[in-house]
């Protein structure tokens, strides 16, 4: 079990590098002056290869930690309230992950309209949950 968590942890904090680095490119492209064609390019084409590879790493993480609930019972019975808080926690980072895709899409399409403040604002989302499901799994508040 020892080296599912191990993994889990390491799948996690590779799969967050990209969440936290993918806004700051969004931020970057949102101050893309008009007509500066080869920035943006390099830019969308960073922001494409950093989405296809933390999205296996997202999808591993997600593997090894269902292996580590499911296959374990870490968080199963009674007063593991703190389980279901990082188990949201887990499907609003889902819903991150596919949101930043969204985004990206938009940006490649050239209908992006968020100002760079936004992605700013954006861009700590992840970071508030991460210190969130920190708390859950080593306090176990509840």
């Amino acid at each position: 079990m020892l080296w599912i968590k191990a993994l889990h942890i390491v799948f996690i904090a590779s799969w967050f590098a990209g969440l936290f680095y993918l806004p700051r490119i969004f931020v970057n492209l949102a101050m893309v002056p008009p007509g500066s064609l080869a920035e943006r390019q390099r830019l969308l084409l960073m922001a494409r290869k950093l989405y296809r590879f933390m999205t296996p790493l997202g999808v591993i993480a997600l593997a090894l930690g269902l292996w580590l609930w499911l296959g374990y019972g870490i968080g199963l019975g009674p007063g593991n309230g703190w389980m279901h808080a990082k188990l949201l926690i887990v499907v609003l980072l889902i819903a991150y992950h596919a949101w930043c895709r969204r985004l990206l899409a938009r940006f490649e399409q050239g209908q992006e309209r968020h100002g760079h403040v936004w992605f700013r604002w954006f861009n700590e989302a992840p970071v508030l949950m991460l210190v969130a499901t920190v708390i859950l799994v080593v306090v176990k508040p509840f």
